[in-house]
């Protein structure tokens, strides 16, 4: 009877239902909201903007109706191609390097040094996740994401330390914003501020969250070492323990020791192609093949069976790759909707007459929400940032202390919205649900703080401008 119960309770339905529900959203709002539109222009930067003083209703010639619903899946999974194929190659190449033994190898030369210092080894990958945010990597880390579990399981905790060092430790990175080309980078050139200037207070920022999330981590490892009964994922858990599933026991060798500074060569590449080169996925993709025929010379793996190996590789992020073609369809029924700028319009029309302390909380709030439905930090800049700049003027707020709202709002909660956390989750093998019962307080912790970061900002004039 216990089992039939359990059966019957609430289930946290599959990413591609989630992702499909909030399409759904978007086409009962496509009628709710009125259509509307700003000209677009191309400001000194050559970033194509919109123009504040535009905004117009429209009579939208092309609604969405009963196939576009279904048609989008496909647009979006064209529009997303480039991500998608990044994270297959890098997936499949990544698993060669798995399959050698060369991560094992060096996660059980780690756990022999730290014996008894687990937590340590957790603080390790989670600060080294925090970098790869800092670097603005995003969907690049993806493919890392599943290692991080494997780290997890090794250690002896479960599924979700794994999962939250990764997920946490990327997310405190990327809001922090020090270098992030994608939200602060873009945001700073729409309002005409110098590249990554205030980094001193995005600096103490970072830190501050950083503390948030590692406390938090520390709580649940904690926790569960102490009575695995208390592990989100337990059942799972409960067996590794019982068949001591620990990791394995891979000994070092010059090729495997070859193969990871192969590896640890192409992430170096990897982050200075990013920010110096201006690389996107395409080149990202590119290093990630060049690192596979390397791996293949190195490990003695014939073509034919590297190819194997690549496919099994690949498959591992189909539904992750899948994911990201239906939050791209989110995004293109948006679009068709024409209802994003309607949406910003009427969040200027309230702004308007407020204090600046009122006016930097709804405006956090506001980003925070509209994360929601646009997930991409630059996309959500060239739509907000040309609005908040004249706002800001007006009630005498920095132009910095926007741009920090803005990142704020936009980065804390890429991690917690379903349109691309579950993207992440299934790179990790985790349920939406547990998630959010492992991470609610932490995310709480950084909005709290994030706000009150924002207030000092503004109490001291961060600027410049």
């Amino acid at each position: 009877m216990k089992q039939k119960a359990e059966k019957k309770g609430f289930h946290m339905p599959h990413v591609f239902i989630i992702l499909l529900v909030i399409m759904l959203f978007i086409v009962v709002l496509s009628y709710i909201i009125p259509s509307g539109m700003y000209e677009r222009i191309e400001d000194s930067a050559g970033i194509t903007v919109i123009d504040p003083d535009t905004f117009s209703y429209v009579e939208n010639e092309n609604p969405i109706g009963f196939m576009d619903y279904f048609e989008a899946v496909y647009t979006g999974f064209v529009n997303g191609a480039t991500i998608m194929g990044t994270l297959f190659i890098s997936s499949g190449m990544i698993y060669l390097l798995e399959v050698s033994g060369a991560f094992g190898a060096g996660i059980n030369a780690i756990l022999k040094k730290t014996k008894g210092k687990e937590f340590s080894v957790v603080c390790i990958f989670y600060t080294i996740f925090v970098i790869f945010g800092v670097l603005g990597y995003g969907e690049a880390a993806y493919p890392f994401y599943p290692l991080a579990v494997t780290i997890g399981f090794a250690l002896g905790y479960d599924r979700m330390v794994g999962t939250g060092l990764a997920i946490v430790g990327s997310t405190v990175g990327f809001t922090s914003g020090l270098m992030n080309t994608f939200t602060t980078g873009v945001a700073q050139q729409i309002v005409g501020l110098p590249l990554f200037s205030g980094i001193g207070f995005r600096a103490a920022g970072l830190a501050v969250f950083y503390v948030i999330g590692l406390a938090g981590l520390y709580v649940y490892c904690r926790k569960i070492k102490k009575n695995p009964e208390l592990s989100l994922m337990k059942d799972e858990y409960l067996n590794m323990k019982a068949e001591n599933q620990v990791t394995d026991t891979e000994e070092m060798t010059p090729r495997k020791v070859l193969g990871l500074l192969v590896f640890l060569g192409i992430i170096i590449a990897q982050g200075y192609g990013c920010i110096r080169l201006g690389w996107s996925f395409p080149q990202i993709a590119a290093i990630y093949v060049i690192m596979g025929i390397l791996l293949s010379i190195i490990f003695r793996f014939g073509p034919s069976e590297a190819c194997q190996l690549f496919c099994k590789g690949a498959v591992r992020v189909f539904a992750a790759a899948f994911a990201v073609g239906l939050a791209q369809s989110v995004v293109v029924l948006m679009n068709q909707a024409c209802i994003m700028d309607t949406i910003v319009h009427g969040m200027a029309q309230l702004l308007q007459n407020k204090s600046a302390i009122l006016a930097l909380l709804i405006i956090f709030v506001f980003v925070t929400l509209f994360n929601f439905l646009v997930v991409s930090g630059s996309g959500k800049a060239v739509i907000v940032m040309p609005i908040l700049q004249p706002l800001g003027k007006i009630l005498n707020i920095n132009q910095q202390v926007l741009v920090l709202t803005y990142q704020y709002g936009d980065g804390i909660t890429n991690s917690f919205w379903p349109g691309s956390a579950v993207i992440q989750l299934s790179m990790c093998g985790v349920d939406y649900g547990s998630w959010l019962k492992f991470c609610w307080k932490i995310y709480l912790g950084f909005i709290v703080s994030a706000f009150v970061l924002v207030m000092i900002a503004y109490g001291i004039g961060y600027g410049p401008f």
